[in-house]
């Protein structure tokens, strides 16, 4: 099994979603972003990182340090839900494929299907292809 199908698996059994997992240059560093609805605490992180801990001794993971925490206001968006669930929000995002020599946008989003992200970028509906969308983060409003 892979590293992060592991982490997902655990995370998700805890009761969070995992947003986005990162590691270091030769897996030294292990950071783990978890969401859940009403965001997430201290307690929460602690809860993870301990639950984590012990299925990496398990599990012989090999690292030097691990990192629980939330994804912050500017939450990257990389999954079909995580659009379904911001309908209405905006973002920056990122192409990876260029359209009409433009890369980066900053649109609300409208709605997601069949794999297309509809968004209203400068007052025009617009649609990528999800696979298209490099990276992509909430816009906070404060």
């Amino acid at each position: 099994m892979q590293l992060v199908e592991l982490i997902e698996k655990a995370v998700n059994g805890l009761g969070y979603e995992l947003v986005d997992f990162e590691t270091s240059p030769r897996a030294r560093l292990l950071r783990v972003f978890i969401d859940k609805e009403g965001g997430i605490s201290v307690d929460d992180c602690a809860a993870v990182s301990n639950h984590l801990t012990r299925l990496f001794t398990v599990e012989n993971v090999d690292y030097d340090r691990l990192e629980v925490s939330s994804p912050g206001l500017d939450r990257p968006l990389k999954k079909a839900a995580d659009y379904a669930r911001f309908v209405g929000a905006d973002v920056q995002f990122k192409l990876r494929v260029p359209q009409g020599n433009q890369r980066n946008f900053r649109g609300t989003i409208l709605g997601e299907a069949e794999g297309q992200v509809r968004f209203d970028v400068e007052g025009a509906e617009q649609a990528f292809a999800l696979d298209n969308i490099e990276k992509a983060r909430l816009v906070p409003k404060f």
